[in-house]
């Protein structure tokens, strides 16, 4: 036994000198191609600058600074990618989309995931370097990079083999689509920081889109509605029926719309009904709530589709209908329960968008 103990500390003494004899060439993220964004910040890994627009809660500030949905779009010939990062603050959540990064690759048209690496508090060091992907073909490549979706960054680099070269990628992404909404939104429970629904979306139709999710914050509150109003997009869907109870519907949800449109005029505003959650199948407590805010809702967006040309209601779905869960808690979707969702939604956003003439790219 010792022998064997002494023959695994070589072994891991031997990885780690070659991990440390590795000359990596550093980029910043932010000097590449980052995708996403609503509005430019000080900080460039924020969504949203808290000292121009007031009155969000600590934890809505927090939110605002997270870059949930942000991606970083690249090409290089690279054999091994690798991220470096530097947390302002970093989530103690497990999955490793909360503190963790999620690299795609463009092949044969299609973009495919690569790798993914996830960071723990100790790991706040620009020096330390966690690789995604290695032992790739020679080649040049184009990559996407989703950034962590629920812990604020002070820096974070992408990370090349000296000798390789990185450079920006020009977007392959058309339109703007902003997707405003709760934990769903948010991606709250994917594993990897690109499964989230709207990323999902934005893969499958190559339609760029501005994320603006707020984990259990989506209350359609007047101080979002001002940030929400100058946000520059060619579309807007919103999941605003998940957070708020039924008597904040009921008082939020026309006045907010009547807010939409007149800061959007023209432009489609498409809300989502809040999907089934799995918690509604032996619960009578959560059958009565989340039941009646689909009734509530489908009754009020009955009004405002009548009243506003521009609004439209889908209705999405995340359940496997066979009986198994679709979800990691009862709540959230798992990342297949995403998948699911992204898949009800696609053809009739897509059919919506087609009359202001925004077409899928691929």
């Amino acid at each position: 036994m010792k022998r064997i103990l002494l023959i695994l500390a070589f072994v891991s003494l031997c990885f780690c000198a070659s991990a440390q004899a590795q000359k990596w060439k550093k980029v910043e993220v932010s000097s590449l191609n980052l995708c996403g964004k609503a509005f430019d910040t000080p900080n460039p890994y924020h969504r949203i600058d808290t000292c121009v627009y007031k009155g969000f809660t600590p934890r809505e500030n927090e939110q605002c600074r997270v870059p949930a949905g942000l991606t970083v779009m690249f090409k290089t010939n690279a054999t091994q990618i690798g991220a470096s990062v530097e947390f302002s603050w970093a989530s103690a959540a497990a999955f490793c989309s909360y503190r963790g990064f999620d690299l795609y690759i463009k092949k044969d048209g299609k973009w495919l995931w690569a790798g993914s690496t996830t960071f723990s508090k100790e790991h706040n060091d620009k020096d330390r370097v966690r690789t995604l992907v290695r032992d790739m073909a020679p080649g040049d490549k184009e990559c996407l990079l989703y950034l962590p979706i629920y812990s604020e960054l002070n820096s974070c680099q992408v990370c090349v083999p000296e000798g390789s070269y990185i450079e920006p990628l020009e977007p392959p992404f058309k339109h703007k689509i902003a997707f405003h909404g709760s934990s769903f939104t948010h991606g709250i429970s994917c594993t990897r920081a690109g499964m989230s629904y709207p990323m999902q979306f934005m893969r499958r139709t190559g339609l760029q889109v501005i994320p603006l999710g707020f984990s259990g914050n989506c209350k359609m509150q007047p101080y979002f509605a001002d940030v929400l109003e100058d946000v520059e997009a060619d579309a807007y869907v919103f999941d605003p029926f998940s957070n708020p109870n039924i008597p904040l519907i009921r008082e939020r949800l026309l006045p907010f719309i009547d807010r939409m449109v007149k800061a959007h005029p023209g432009k489609p505003i498409i809300i989502q009904r809040t999907i089934y959650w799995e918690k509604e199948n032996f619960n009578t407590t959560s059958q009565a709530e989340f039941g009646g805010r689909r009734a509530l809702s489908d009754s009020l967006m009955k009004i405002a589709c009548k009243q506003y040309k521009d609004v439209y209601y889908i209705k999405p779905d995340a359940a496997l209908h066979n009986g198994e869960s679709s979800t990691a808690d009862g709540t959230h979707p798992n990342d297949h329960g995403y998948s699911l969702w992204e898949a009800s939604i696609e053809k009739p956003i897509l059919k919506i968008l087609k009359k202001y003439g925004i077409k899928r790219v691929w």
